[in-house]
């Protein structure tokens, strides 16, 4: 008889939803798309040619319809790894465990996942309002050094050569790398800049921000433009790539983020219109998602 995971440790509602997305198995479709701002969820919808289902809870925001004949949800995560850690995990849980029983299930249900998200870019020749497809998220945030399974998962390489380039203050979490998914990247993004993405822990410091307080690496978004590994270079700024795919890749499930670019950190450039390179992102996605 397989373990049960104890009450504490998986926490359902009442109705036998998961705790924080308030989700039941029935709800959870294959395919769905992760957006950050819960406002961009009914921009999201909008597109569907049915919405059946909503529901919000704190900053998890839920659409679940149908577009070009296959059922497909929009769900935001509010910004940052520790949200990404919450919705991966009991969207895992609704559709690997039994819910009644608390016993992992024996087939194992896999989901395809993929974030559209806004970012700025980290290389010259990547122009605002262009769209960048995430082919790895190297991690800032430490999140995923909370698994014990990373080491099965990390691009080493890619990992220490970045913290033998840049020197890496050794007193800030170790920068993780992993792999999104090639099939699902190459069905979203085949057309898109392809790059790793970097995930950082906060908007400000953490991305090179100076206001009233200095960043600990006043330089650090230009060590992260000058980073080069084999065919490999850091070509956009987000905060929660990394904790996506090293959690899909751990819990069995096909990841991919997409981002529009919105801002040009190296050349100083913001775009005049990002909502409209969004809305066209959407659309591309959901008909590619969906072929």
């Amino acid at each position: 008889m397989g373990i049960i995971i104890p009450e504490t440790e998986l926490i359902l509602n009442p109705n036998g939803s998961v705790y924080h997305l308030q989700l039941l198995p029935e709800n959870i479709p294959q395919n769905i798309i992760i957006v950050g701002d819960p406002g961009r969820v009914e921009i999201v919808s909008w597109h569907f040619d049915t919405v059946d289902f909503k529901i919000q809870n704190r900053e998890f925001v839920t659409h679940c319809g149908t577009y070009n004949g296959k059922r497909v949800m929009v769900i935001s995560s509010g910004i940052g790894t520790d949200n990404i850690d919450i919705l991966i995990n009991e969207l895992d849980a609704a559709v690997n465990i039994d819910l009644k029983t608390r016993m992992v299930k024996d087939e194992h249900t896999t989901l395809n996942i993929v974030r559209i998200g806004t970012s700025g870019a980290l290389q010259q020749d990547i122009p605002v309002d262009s769209y960048v497809v995430s082919s790895h998220g190297l991690g800032f945030d430490g999140l995923l050094n909370y698994y014990q399974d990373l080491h099965l998962i990390n691009e080493n390489e890619i990992s220490e050569a970045f913290i033998k380039q840049t020197n890496w203050n050794k007193n800030l979490p170790y920068p993780y790398c992993i792999k999104g998914s090639e099939e699902l990247i190459n069905k979203i993004g085949y057309d898109f800049e392809k790059g790793v993405t970097a995930t950082a822990p906060g908007f400000y410091g953490p991305q090179g921000r100076k206001l009233r307080l200095t960043p600990w690496v006043e330089d650090f978004n230009e060590e992260l433009t000058n980073f080069k590994h084999l065919q490999y270079r850091i070509t956009n700024f987000e905060m929660e790539t990394s904790a996506l795919y090293g959690l899909g890749a751990l819990l069995g499930h096909q990841t991919c983020t997409v981002c529009a670019v919105i801002a040009n950190r190296v050349i100083k450039q913001y775009s005049k219109n990002h909502h409209l390179a969004v809305q066209n992102l959407i659309d591309l996605v959901l008909k590619r998602l969906t072929m």
